[in-house]
């Protein structure tokens, strides 16, 4: 039977007894509204530890003042029952009230990382990221921490972050795993309707196509940009924040694939935001 725990000092009370016995403690942190990639991670993070950990919290912090905070998917007794089908041994699903009390006013900012690719059009979202991840992080103790690669981004910060501060966890990023039809898995495509859901495959098909242009020997990042441009283009509809080919590490723009990259890009359908990328070696 998978346990939720609701308040911080039980959580720490039960990371206590595992630590303790002697027990390692994988954790999978989410907002919610779970699916087949989330529960990937439950399951390695089962294969990988002793006792599994699994959070469920809509940050506020990381949501702009135009974004779906009010309206991003929330059921909490179905994602409980999918996180124990998949291994987890605890759903932590701590209020507002409990992650941040009355005169909260400590942050986490980090200066370089956070500014590109979905920093860019999102500000303050790194800095709210940063701050619920530290504190689970206080929370949970975990041994491993378990992303997914679809917020390619984010788990390049909280990496650095993880580094930075000692959090004595080791951070671990798992593949993207995606629809049949090669739509990336994200509680955001519960938003889209048919001709939405139709039209979001012009992401992964031009992930597709600019991988294809650097396997044929195309090293222009411009070049491979432009491509994958196009083909978004297509969906007249479509309103593109970022198309980029970047340095997996830094996040920095390339000019040229010399090495392995990222080619990430977010852009709008209606009211939905949609993430996705590749990472490809020449």
């Amino acid at each position: 039977m998978t346990r939720l725990v609701t308040t911080v000092e039980e959580m720490q009370a039960l990371r206590e007894s595992a630590r303790v016995e002697g027990k390692t403690v994988g954790f999978v942190p989410t907002m919610g509204a779970l699916h087949e990639g989330h529960l990937s991670l439950v399951r390695r993070a089962r294969a990988d530890n002793d006792t599994v950990v699994v959070s469920v919290y809509v940050n506020p912090f990381q949501f702009g003042p135009q974004e779906d905070l009010q309206r991003y998917p929330r059921d909490l007794p179905a994602d409980h029952k999918l996180a124990g089908s998949a291994g987890a041994d605890f759903v932590f699903a701590p209020t507002d009230a409990e992650m941040y009390p009355a005169g909260f006013q400590t942050y986490v900012e980090q200066f370089t990382l956070p500014k590109r690719l979905c920093g860019r059009f999102r500000p303050g979202h790194f800095r709210g990221v940063l701050t619920v991840v530290l504190k689970l992080f206080h929370i949970v103790r975990p041994t491993r921490s378990y992303f997914g690669q679809k917020d390619y981004q984010q788990s390049v910060v909280i990496r650095r972050m993880a580094g930075d501060l000692h959090c004595g966890t080791e951070v671990v990023t798992l593949p993207i795993v995606r629809e049949e039809d090669g739509l990336a898995m994200s509680s955001r495509n519960r938003y889209l309707g048919v001709r939405d859901r139709k039209d979001a495959l012009c992401l992964s098909e031009a992930l597709v196509i600019g991988e294809a242009a650097i396997r044929n020997g195309e090293r222009k990042a411009s070049a491979i940009v432009d491509a994958m441009r196009e083909r978004i283009g297509r969906v007249k509809r479509a309103r593109i924040d970022y198309v980029a080919c970047v340095d997996p590490e830094t996040l920095a723009a390339v000019k040229t694939v010399e090495g392995t990259v990222v080619l990430a890009l977010a852009l709008h359908l209606g009211k939905t935001r949609l993430i996705d990328n590749r990472l490809v070696a020449p």
